[in-house]
């Protein structure tokens, strides 16, 4: 780019670079700064440094006539080089706009990426005077403009919702029917919306779709961050993940999932940056104002808060880093069409200052009072590692929260282990115990079995420990304790009955969470048997570890699955919005939660406390205070056999009804029908009657 070019002083809103149609107005943010510099790229390359010559409060901006979507820029930031004051401008660095819509690519690693003389004696103390323009990716002025026709949401009930958490290039990149695998467009293509609307699925939950960093350690490694927790850009998505590099495709991509009745949810990352600890790399936030995107150590600023584990923190107290986070949802809303959010190591954005957890942080008063995020689904991961970070069940509504604890007494009831029947009624009730407050309903709880961190399905039936020696951490990585069993073999087996005990417990768990109240979350990949061979952290794993093998799957339990959803879908009293507490309703003066034993009789407080209670039958109907409810079905009686096989005799049933038997895992292709009386339930297996005038 040559020649002189003449900039205005534009407007400090809206931050980033918008296209006005027949110019460019650039506002960025940084309270420190002493001078920012536009830095525009021709197509050659070649770059024109040009001074934003305004600045409004903490915001400085210019405006250039003439540019166009397409148009190459990034940022040059002066101001003090003193990390012991918490500030690390170094004008020497390209710094990406926190506000880019797109990104050309990912930083190429580099020792001139580093804001600080890498080697040196005095560590992050001097700064590095190379250019670390070669090394990084330039941001991109886009019109985000779609042609949307008359796509709506979906706007599912919160409890219709069955939810599928599902990563883009893992789900599709083996898929032998798609075009353009791996990226947004194959996520979106034909084979895809046929398979999963023809699962019963109600949303699409992606992991980190905006773009993401490779540590350095796993790029000197030969691996990749394939789960995408290391956050670059908070507006542009995953270059990896654009056929054609144009953030048409994500939009594309909404749109066809909306026309086929599926929801998308985005795992978004604001707890942290890609930027890591006072060693990491300056490639936006840190050059362009270190002591106000991050928390700072209050009695040695040089260093970072570390509530999350990645080396830094985000410091949502500050309003227009808390701007940014919000500014950054409404636009993935408003101009990208998504349905909601899943909030990593949410327990960090609601911290307030040097405090513990608030449910009245700003980050949370802020976006309860959007009248645009009030409108999509929340979703919380209710921890992370900073002081009183496990916050299970403390979130405000109408977030909903992932239930660590519900996963583990499932696994846990399964496994065998002793003392896990009282947690497992409170699980299949909603886990009131947690969320029963603040007018919270029953579907707060996010119901999983396994999610992308973690073993799979089959593998919690096939592997008793982890096996992660292929990241290169020697096995030291990943959780320790995955409530997990083998059956007797580590691993793959030929063994007849091992391999049907391991069918049938995956049987068991699928069926215990269609059948649990709250919102039930399936992993992509378990209904069809995926395996990582043991690793439970694949994060590194961009390969056929973690990639969804579409050639073999298990027919047999994806058309359980199929039908367990379907199952649940069909019958309202498996997801409710009041708790079931064994209150009387008025429509029949019988109460609305009943616990059985083996002989027909209630079960007894005494009965709870039995260690080796290895049982639980449940008989639910719509909760007590459920406003117009017509009663399409009386009851739904529930046994979740872990022991040995025994007859169970069933609630006496009015005499013109029948317990239709409708579900058993121990035989999962037949339909046994109507019974009246005591019915013989097998060893490990899930039993499920339905109370109906029809036999």
């Amino acid at each position: 780019m040559t020649g002189h070019i003449a900039i205005a002083g534009g407007r400090a809103a809206p931050l980033g670079a918008t296209f006005k149609g027949d110019g460019v107005n650039f506002a960025v943010f940084s309270q420190h700064a002493e001078r920012m510099v536009l830095c525009l790229y021709d197509s050659a390359g070649v770059e024109t440094r040009i001074d934003l010559p305004e600045r409004n409060g903490d915001v400085w901006h210019g405006y250039i006539s003439g540019l166009r979507p397409g148009q190459r820029y990034g940022y040059r930031a002066y101001g003090p080089y003193a990390p012991e004051e918490g500030h690390r401008f170094n004008p020497a660095k390209l710094l990406m706009d926190p506000y880019a819509k797109r990104l050309t690519g990912h930083p190429r690693w580099h020792d001139a990426l580093m804001g600080y003389t890498v080697g040196g004696d005095d560590a992050d103390l001097v700064p590095d005077p190379r250019d670390s323009a070669p090394h990084m990716p330039r941001s991109v002025v886009e019109d985000p403009a779609f042609s949307w026709g008359r796509d709506r949401p979906p706007e599912t009930r919160i409890r219709q919702s069955v939810i599928y958490e599902a990563h883009v290039r893992g789900l599709t990149r083996l898929h032998p029917d798609v075009a353009w695998p791996g990226t947004f467009l194959a996520m979106s293509s034909d084979p895809m919306l046929d398979y999963l609307t023809d699962l019963g699925i109600t949303a699409i939950e992606l992991l980190p779709a905006q773009a993401f960093l490779t540590d350095r350690f796993l790029h000197e490694k030969g691996l990749t961050n394939y789960w995408g927790y290391q956050t670059l850009g908070f507006f542009a998505p995953e270059p990896r993940y654009l056929a054609r590099g144009e953030i048409s495709e994500f939009q594309q991509m909404v749109a066809r999932f909306h026309s086929a009745g599926i929801e998308v949810l985005m795992d978004v990352v604001y707890n942290h940056t890609c930027e890591g600890n006072e060693l990491g790399p300056t490639l936006s936030f840190r050059g362009l104002d270190n002591a106000a995107y991050y928390r700072l150590m209050p009695d040695n600023p040089r260093l970072y808060v570390d509530d999350t584990g990645c080396g830094n923190t985000v410091n949502v107290d500050h309003p227009m880093v808390l701007r940014m986070i919000m500014d950054s949802l409404r636009y993935w809303v408003e101009v990208m069409h998504v349905d909601g959010f899943r909030f990593d190591l949410c327990s960090t954005l609601g911290r307030r200052g040097e405090g513990g957890f608030d449910q009245g942080a700003a980050f949370f008063d802020a976006i309860r009072q959007d009248p645009v995020l009030g409108q999509v689904k929340l979703i919380a991961e209710p921890w992370d590692i900073g002081p009183g970070g496990y916050q299970l069940g403390a979130f405000p509504p109408p977030f909903l929260e992932w239930n660590d604890k519900y996963r583990d007494t499932v696994r846990g009831f399964w496994r065998g282990d002793a003392g896990q029947a009282p947690g497992l009624a409170d699980r299949l009730t909603g886990s009131a115990l947690q969320f029963d407050h603040s007018g919270r309903p029953a579907t707060s709880s996010v119901n999983l079995i396994t999610a992308h961190d973690g073993f799979t399905l089959h593998d919690v039936v096939s592997y008793a420990r982890k096996h992660n020696e292929a990241n290169g951490e020697e096995n030291a990585d990943g959780h320790g304790e995955n409530y997990s069993d083998n059956m007797g073999v580590e691993g793959g087996t030929d063994d007849p009955e091992i391999l049907e005990a391991r069918a049938r417990r995956k049987r068991n768990m699928i069926a215990t969470l269609m059948l649990s109240q709250g919102t039930p979350m399936l992993l992509a990949g378990d209904e069809m048997g995926h395996s990582q061979g043991g690793n439970n952290n694949a994060y590194a794993q961009d390969n056929e570890t973690s990639w969804i093998d579409w050639s073999n799957p298990d027919g047999a339990l994806h058309a359980f699955t199929r039908a367990m959803i379907r199952f649940r879908r069909k019958h309202p009293l498996l997801r409710q919005k009041l708790f079931l507490h064994a209150q009387e309703r008025a429509v029949d003066h019988r109460a609305d939660l009943f616990w059985w034993r083996a002989d027909g009789t209630a079960m007894r407080p005494e009965d709870w406390e039995e260690p080796a209670l290895d049982a639980v039958a449940m008989e639910l109907r719509m909760a007590s205070g459920t406003p117009h409810y017509a009663e399409t079905e009386v009851a739904i009686f529930a046994v979740l056999n872990r022991g040995p096989a025994t007859e169970w005799k069933l609630p006496e049933p009015p005499d013109d009804m029948f317990w239709n038997w409708r579900i058993d895992t121990a035989r999962p292709t037949e339909t046994p029908g109507a019974v009246r009386d005591a019915v013989p339930i097998a060893a490990d297996c899930v039993a499920v009657f339905v109370l109906s005038p029809d036999p």
